[in-house]
């Protein structure tokens, strides 16, 4: 799935939509305590209140809500699982029975609690129904309406949300003019924050793909690996920081630890290259071979096959591991590269990085950085100094 397909999907959760029914929510109740089931309800979706409906709606669509293997990663199910959670899914869609359904869900529940205790009481919340994307586009025109032809796409998404106690409050009674403590022991289901979830099938141009299921965390980069490999039975994934942290590695590991900052541009701006010849094709990926070509046309020294292969089994073990290009060019995560130092930290574009150099000047390593006008700190223009003029002349001294 690419962000066009995940956003595509996000915008159908909103009431009174006809290309979106949903057929049926199943809520299960598990307590802290005891990592089990408390109580589990399913009901018609329609059925809910309207003001219910909404939250929901939000709920739904912060699951599907973030950046591509920051908060959002496309999972491959493992083969040859026993108990696959693929074909527990995959008999939940094609079920055609209430009970049924539901006991497969439970299914997926009972993985979550085996072997693992949560921090707080948690609310699983599944829908199953479908969405439509019309095969032509809108035409006012036309006599033949767009709804007339959809393409189809039965799923089941799930929503993982911690509850919280109720606030503890002071009330005025304007009848018996006094005051008194507001009691509630009913628990908050925080309906703003999922935990985590995800949706099944992964859908890509139009096509469901059974294969993949779309797994949704709390928070960026932080991946809960007992819910991927044992609840969704999915394979082994790394983050989008991982994935650039490894990436930095290899690179040390072939050019060493020291980089002058016009061949780290170099690297990025090749790599952005390479992402723009392919932007109408799938996140394109770098494996060593490609490593290899990109640090020699960045002007790297000294590079050649075996050398960076090695990089790879050294750092992770895996020579033919491929890096997603997105994840290690700060410019396409839309970040700012850190520049770090004892006096200060910096933050520069990644296309302004080759304007930056690291000098010495008298004995002292200086940091440079080549600017179109003249700088201004709190409100004052700084006056030009003729630095390296400064040095010399002290030299001839």
């Amino acid at each position: 799935m690419n962000k066009k397909d995940i956003a595509n999907i996000r915008k159908q959760f909103k009431l009174d939509n006809d290309l979106l029914n949903i057929r049926e929510i199943f809520n299960v109740y598990i307590m802290k305590e005891s990592s089990e089931i408390y109580h589990h309800q399913s009901l018609s979706f329609d059925l809910l209140e309207e003001e219910q409906k909404e939250l929901f709606m939000n709920n739904f669509k912060k699951v599907l809500t973030g950046q591509l293997d920051e908060k959002l990663f496309e999972l491959k199910f493992q083969r040859d699982v026993e108990n696959s959670s693929q074909l527990i899914l995959h008999q939940g869609l094609l079920s055609q029975d209430t009970e049924e359904w539901t006991n497969y869900m439970l299914q997926l529940v009972e993985k979550m609690l085996k072997d693992h205790q949560y921090e707080m009481d948690i609310v699983v919340t599944f829908i199953r129904g479908e969405y439509r994307i019309p095969m032509k586009p809108r035409n006012d025109e036309a006599e033949e309406s767009e709804r007339d032809a959809v393409y189809s796409h039965p799923f089941i998404l799930c929503s993982m949300n911690k509850t919280q106690d109720p606030k503890k409050e002071l009330l005025f009674d304007y009848v018996e003019k006094e005051f008194k403590y507001n009691i509630v022991v009913d628990p908050v289901i925080n309906l703003k924050a999922p935990v985590s979830g995800f949706l099944f099938p992964s859908m890509t141009d139009n096509a469901s793909d059974v294969n993949h299921v779309l797994y949704s965390t709390g928070k960026a980069n932080e991946l809960d690996y007992h819910f991927i490999e044992d609840v969704l039975n999915a394979e082994e994934i790394m983050t989008a920081q991982e994935d650039k942290i490894v990436f930095e590695e290899v690179v040390k590991k072939v050019t060493g630890d020291q980089i002058n900052t016009s061949t780290l541009s170099n690297v990025y701006e090749e790599i952005n290259r390479v992402m723009e010849e392919n932007e109408e094709e799938d996140p394109p990926k770098l494996d060593y071979k490609d490593v290899e070509t990109v640090l020699k046309s960045s002007g790297v020294k000294d590079v050649d096959q075996e050398k960076v292969e090695s990089a790879f089994k050294t750092v992770i073990d895996d020579e033919k591991y491929e890096f997603k290009a997105s994840n290690i060019v700060p410019k396409y995560n839309k970040k700012s590269i850190k520049i770090k130092t004892k006096i200060a930290d910096i933050s520069v574009s990644p296309q302004d990085l080759k304007y930056v150099r690291q000098v010495q000047v008298n004995g002292k390593v200086c940091l440079m950085l080549e600017v179109e006008e003249n700088t201004v700190i709190e409100g004052f223009e700084m006056i030009p100094e003729v630095l390296f003029q400064k040095a010399k002349d002290n030299t001839d001294l």
